[in-house]
């Protein structure tokens, strides 16, 4: 089974709730990063609980392990079901927030490979397929790796197993829902859904996507 995440990058409490809202039939889990908790604070979280549905905090996390451990400490006391971090700081300050994560019956996920033209630039190289395994060496649940290159989320699926994949990408920057569907457990849709005249009727055509690729 793929879910369908929704990527909430709004930056006012109401365009969040009422988007939410409006997708929260269609979509199994809400991203919350940056633009929107700098604006609305961590509170936002407390806001969007009534939907039911499982929080993700996308601050990819990438300090010492006693930083990390302070702010998914934050993240989880907020409200959030998980957090993702990067890999590239190494397996301790990944493990730091693995272990608050599972603490609090969360989950944790790390970045192995990013979606923007850019990110193929210096996550490749070996380098996101040693992340993949710092994965399995940490205990954490998965990784995110990028719709925008299927070939290369096939590449690190066979490194996690059955380890989950969230996959970004999605719309707005080009990545085909049909293509990588089946590959991962997760597709990751901000703009083509949030910025979408009727974010209610876009969640849902992903949405059938999904449920003909499940």
């Amino acid at each position: 089974m793929t879910d369908l995440i929704l990527a909430l990058d709004s930056t006012t409490r109401i365009d969040a709730i009422r988007i939410a809202q409006a997708a929260a039939p269609y979509i199994d889990a809400i991203k919350i990063g940056y633009p929107l908790v700098l604006a609305e604070g961590l509170g936002i979280a407390g806001s969007l609980t009534g939907l039911n549905l499982p929080l993700i905090a996308d601050f990819k996390v990438a300090d010492i392990p006693n930083t990390n451990q302070l702010i998914a400490q934050q993240v989880f006391a907020a409200g959030f079901s998980g957090i993702i971090c990067h890999g590239f700081p190494g397996p301790d300050s990944v493990e730091a927030c693995v272990q608050v994560a599972h603490a609090q019956g969360g989950e944790c996920y790390v970045v192995a490979e990013m979606s923007h033209p850019g990110g193929a630039a210096f996550f490749q190289g070996g380098i996101a397929e040693k992340i993949a395994q710092t994965v399995i060496d940490t205990g954490a649940d998965g990784i995110i790796a990028p719709a925008t290159r299927p070939e290369r989320t096939r590449i690190l699926r066979e490194i996690i197993g059955t380890k989950k994949i969230l996959s970004p990408g999605v719309g707005a920057q080009g990545g085909d829902a049909n293509a990588i569907a089946g590959l991962v457990d997760g597709i990751i849709v901000g703009r083509a859904i949030y910025e979408a005249d009727d974010p209610a009727a876009a969640a849902a055509a992903y949405s059938d996507i999904l449920k003909r690729k499940n």
